[in-house]
C-alpha cells in the first residue's frame, strides 16, 4: 500500500473518532444548536415550562404501577368500597384477588357453591365464612409458605350474591337487597325507599319477618309478638317512632321482610264521596268515622235502613243492620266497621230498587278488592 493510501484511511479514521466523541446537541430556541445540560434535572430558563395558574388542579401524574397494596385506596367503582372488616364471604360471590408485584396471579374468581375458590400454585381455598380481611391473611399466609417471600395481598368483592334479603309489600322500592355488613330493619326499610307513599296502597300497621331458621333470644317487647316459629310481627309505628331498640332487629341472610298494606273500609250509598277509605295505622274504625270519611249523607238517605256488609275467610256473606238515625242521635251504639267491611246506605226507595243498588254496591266493592289485591 502507499503512502498515500494510508494517510487518507488514517484521516478517516480520525473523523469517525471525532463523530464519536462529540457531545450530541438538541434543536432548539431561535434554531441554535443547545447542547444538552450536563444535568437533567437542571433545565435553564428559557426551557423551563408554563407555570400553573394558582388555583388550577394539578395533571394527572402518570402511575408507576409499583403502588404498594396496603397503602393503596380501594379501587375506584368497586362494590366492596365502605364494606368495612364485617362482611362475611358466601358462595356464588364474586372476588377480585391481586399479589403485589406479581400480575400473573391476578385473578377474578367466582365462589363455588361449596365455598371453595381455585387459584393458581395454591390451589383450593375455603373462602366461605371469612371476612375479605381474614381471607387475605390466609393467602398471605398460603403463598408465603412455599412460592414468595412477604407476599402482599388484596381481596375485594366485585359482585355479592351469598347474603339477599327480600323486602316485598307497600315499601317504595322492593326487591332483593344483598348484606354487605350488620343491617336492622329500619336499616333494610331505608334501602328499599322507606314506606309506600301511595294512596292507593300506602303501608299497613305491621310488617312481618320471615326467617326459615326461625328465631332465637328474640326480647319480649310491646310491638314485637313470634306469631309462628319462622314468623314475627312488627308494630310499624311503634319501630319507626318509639325508638325501643328491641323492635329494630338485626337482618340475617335470606330473611323475607313483608310489609302489610294498609286495611280498607267502603261506604257505598247515598253519601257525597262512596270509595274506598283507608285505614292507615288504625284497625278499625266506626261507622259514623266512615260516614265522615265519606263526607256524609246526600240525596235521600234512609238513614234507619243501613247496614254492613261483612265478609268472612271462607266468602260467606254477613249482613249487620245499622240504625244511623239512632246512632247519630246518640240513643244506639256507634259500631266498628272492620278492614274491608262495606257500609251501605240505602236512598230513601221502594224495597227492589234498594237490594238491587245493594248488590250493584257490592259487585262493585268486590271488584276494587280484587284489583287492589
Amino acid at each position: 500500500m502507499s503512502s498515500r493510501c494510508i494517510a487518507v484511511v488514517g484521516f478517516l479514521s480520525l473523523g469517525v473518532a471525532l463523530v464519536m466523541f462529540h457531545p450530541v446537541t438538541i434543536r432548539g430556541g431561535q434554531g441554535k444548536n443547545v447542547p444538552p445540560p450536563s444535568d437533567p434535572a437542571q433545565i435553564s430558563d428559557n426551557q423551563s415550562e408554563e407555570p400553573i395558574p394558582e388555583g388550577e388542579p394539578l395533571p394527572d401524574m402518570p402511575s408507576s404501577g409499583t403502588t404498594s397494596s396496603i397503602d393503596s385506596p380501594v379501587k375506584r367503582g368497586d362494590p366492596s368500597a365502605g364494606l368495612g372488616p364485617n362482611y362475611i364471604i358466601g358462595p356464588e360471590d364474586v372476588l377480585d384477588i391481586e399479589v403485589f408485584d406479581v400480575p400473573e396471579l391476578h385473578k377474578a374468581v367466582r365462589v363455588s357453591n361449596d365455598g371453595v375458590i381455585t387459584l393458581a400454585l395454591i390451589g383450593r381455598v375455603k373462602a366461605a365464612g371469612l371476612t375479605t380481611e381474614q381471607l387475605r391473611q390466609q393467602l398471605e399466609a398460603k403463598y408465603g409458605e412455599s412460592y414468595l417471600q412477604k407476599p402482599q395481598v388484596t381481596v375485594f368483592v366485585t359482585e355479592f350474591h351469598a347474603q339477599p334479603v327480600s323486602v316485598i309489600g307497600a315499601v317504595e322500592k322492593p326487591g332483593i337487597y344483598q348484606l354487605t355488613g350488620r343491617r336492622t330493619l329500619i336499616e333494610m326499610l331505608s334501602m328499599a325507599g322507606g314506606l309506600a307513599k301511595r294512596s292507593s296502597a300506602p303501608a299497613g300497621r305491621y310488617l312481618y319477618v320471615t326467617r326459615r331458621q326461625g328465631f332465637q333470644d328474640i326480647p319480649s317487647a310491646e310491638g314485637l309478638e313470634l306469631i309462628a316459629p319462622e314468623k314475627l310481627q312488627v308494630n310499624i309505628q311503634r319501630l319507626l317512632y318509639s325508638h325501643e331498640d328491641a323492635l329494630n332487629i338485626e337482618v340475617e341472610p335470606r330473611d323475607i321482610i313483608s310489609v302489610s298494606k294498609a286495611d280498607v273500609v267502603y261506604v257505598v250509598g247515598a253519601v257525597r264521596k262512596a270509595g274506598g277509605f283507608v285505614l292507615e295505622d288504625r284497625e278499625k274504625i266506626t261507622v259514623t268515622q266512615a260516614l265522615a270519611m265519606a263526607e256524609g249523607f246526600a240525596g235521600s238517605p234512609a238513614k234507619s235502613s243501613a247496614r254492613i256488609v261483612r265478609r268472612a275467610s271462607d266468602g260467606t256473606r254477613t249482613e249487620i243492620p245499622v240504625n244511623l238515625k239512632r246512632v247519630l242521635d246518640g240513643k244506639a251504639e256507634d259500631i266498628d266497621m272492620l278492614a274491608n267491611d262495606i257500609l251501605y246506605i240505602p236512598d230513601s226507595t221502594g224495597k227492589a230498587a234498594a237490594k238491587r243498588s245493594l248488590e250493584a254496591a257490592i259487585s262493585t266493592v268486590s271488584g276494587i278488592v280484587i284489583w287492589r289485591r
